[in-house]
This record gives structure tokens, C-alpha cells and sequence, in this order.
């Protein structure tokens, strides 16, 4: 876990040390310059020397995370002072694979943004529980919750190791009232993320759970490069729970899309027929975007 602010606040630190240790040792040359000539200080000049290392170590840790928290989409057009202002309290967390970010039902401390992995939001009751959607860098998640300081209506957990980055909740409620850049790029990512709930809504109640297999298939290999083949990122049955079927059904419905264009090879699934999966996926710019 690593603190911006905690990295700023040792840097400067470390540059207050560096200082007084080189004035220190400026002031012991002069000092001792007529009675001891070949007096040293190697133990002072040694600290010296890793105090300055360390302050450099500082350095490129602070810029790593600052650039690449700043290269997200929501801070773009932040101003400086702003975006000071919610990096002073954040930090950067790694998080193993099926590890809890966030529990459904819990009052939001931080906002939270995917840097690295993949983040699954889960939902459950009374004994059930149900993929909801899979957030990929570099998109938020739980943003409404944290605009509106109410409790989280999802779960969050790592489905393989991920980074992310945390936002104290209210510096980015405070950032939001004052800053209109940030103000729009907070409701550009909520209005994107309403647009996505309702494709999926649509792609729910309109296809048939082999439809929307197809469809996952056709969108997953484009977002992959286009290479004819798909990896599985995470598990057989997270992909079932997020497609609304048991993992019994999604093999029974692969087997069934061996007719129309495509193959399993382990953890891989092929696209033999783009024609024949399209024509059976039928997609629409209305669902699938």
C-alpha cells in the first residue's frame, strides 16, 4: 500500500535532512580547517550519501504514481491544487487475486479506480450471489455511491492480482463542488456507466443466454485485438453468473456455438466462422455499442 501523501511528506523530509547534514559538514571543515587539517567526517558524509539515495528513491516513486494517477481520465483536466488536494490522501493498493475491496452495504471512505487486473462486482442474498459486472482499467467503481455518501449497493473483489487506487470519499465530494473540470469528467464517467447498466439490461431481458454467450464472445475478442481466439481472464463460473446462467448451462451452450463458428481449446476459445457466429449473435449498436 503506498500513500502520495506519506511519499511527499518523506521527500521533503529527506531534502531538510540533506541540507542539514551538508551545512553540518561545511561548517566542521571550516571549523577544523587550521587545527586539524586531515580531519574527516566519513560517518556524516556516508548518511549524506544514503540520505540522498533514499530522497531519490522517493522522488521516482512519487513521480511513478502521481504520472500515472494523473494519466487517468478523471484528472485530466483537474487543476494542479485539485488534484493536490485528492492525492494528498490516497493511495495506491495491491490487491491479491480473490481478495475483498468492498462489502455491499458499507458507507464509502474512498473512491476507488482500476489501475492493473480485474475487479468483479458481486452481489448476494440469503445464500446467493451474482456476478453484476467486471471493471477494467482504467475505470472507476463505485462512484455514484461516493458522489452521493450513501452505502455501497455492490461487493468488490479481485479476480486476478490487481492495482488500485483509492481516493478519500470526501476530498473527491469536496473536489467535485469546486472544480468544474473534474465535475464533468465525473458525470462524463457516471453517464457512461448508466449507458453500460442499460445495454446490459436490454442484452438480459431481449437474448436468449446463448445470444448473450455469442455476443460476450464477439465483443471479448475484439477488446483482445482481434486475434481469432480469446483468453478466459478468470474462472468458467464468474463468466456463467455474469451471463445469468450455472456453469452446466454456459457448457451445454459453448457445445451448442460449435455449430455457429466456434471451438474450446482449454482455456481458449476459438472463432473459426466470424460470418456464422455473427449471423447467429445477431448484434446491434443498441445493445453491444
Amino acid at each position: 500500500m503506498i500513500k502520495i501523501g506519506r511519499l511527499r511528506r518523506c521527500r521533503l523530509a529527506l531534502d531538510q535532512i540533506c541540507r542539514l547534514a551538508s551545512d553540518t559538514i561545511n561548517r566542521s571543515a571550516l571549523i577544523f580547517k587550521g587545527f586539524a587539517p586531515s580531519l574527516r567526517v566519513p560517518p556524516l558524509l556516508t548518511f549524506v550519501k544514503y540520505a540522498k539515495r533514499l530522497r531519490h528513491y522517493f522522488v521516482k516513486m512519487l513521480r511513478y504514481n502521481v504520472d500515472n494517477a494523473r494519466n487517468l481520465p478523471l484528472f485530466r483536466g483537474i487543476s494542479k491544487r485539485n488534484f493536490d488536494l485528492l492525492m494528498e490522501g490516497s493511495l495506491f493498493r495491491d490487491v491479491p487475486k480473490g481478495a475483498i475491496v468492498i462489502r455491499e452495504g458499507q458507507v464509502p471512505q474512498y473512491l476507488y479506480l482500476v489501475v492493473d487486473g480485474l475487479i468483479e462486482l458481486f452481489a448476494s442474498f440469503e445464500g446467493e450471489e451474482t456476478t453484476l459486472d467486471i471493471a477494467r482499467p482504467p475505470s472507476t467503481f463505485i462512484l455514484a455511491a461516493v458522489v452521493r455518501d450513501e452505502v455501497f449497493l455492490k461487493s468488490a473483489r479481485a479476480l486476478v492480482s490487481a492495482r488500485i487506487l483509492a481516493i478519500p470519499a470526501a476530498a473527491v465530494r469536496e473536489v467535485f463542488g469546486r472544480d468544474a473540470a473534474f465535475a464533468r469528467a465525473v458525470v462524463a464517467e457516471l453517464a457512461f456507466r448508466y449507458r453500460v447498466v442499460v445495454r446490459a439490461l436490454k442484452n438480459e431481458k431481449l437474448r436468449t443466454s446463448t445470444e448473450r454467450l455469442a455476443n460476450w464472445i464477439r465483443d471479448t475478442e475484439r477488446m483482445q485485438g482481434g486475434r481469432g481466439f480469446i483468453e478466459l481472464e478468470f474462472e468458467k463460473k464468474t463468466l456463467a453468473s455474469l451471463l445469468g446462467m450455472t456453469p452446466a448451462n454456459l457448457s451445454r451452450e459453448l457445445s451448442f456455438l460449435s455449430r455457429h463458428g466456434i471451438r474450446t481449446r482449454g482455456r481458449q476459445i476459438v472463432i473459426k466462422d466470424r460470418h456464422a457466429l455473427a449471423g447467429y449473435a445477431r448484434p446491434t449498436p443498441l445493445i453491444d455499442g
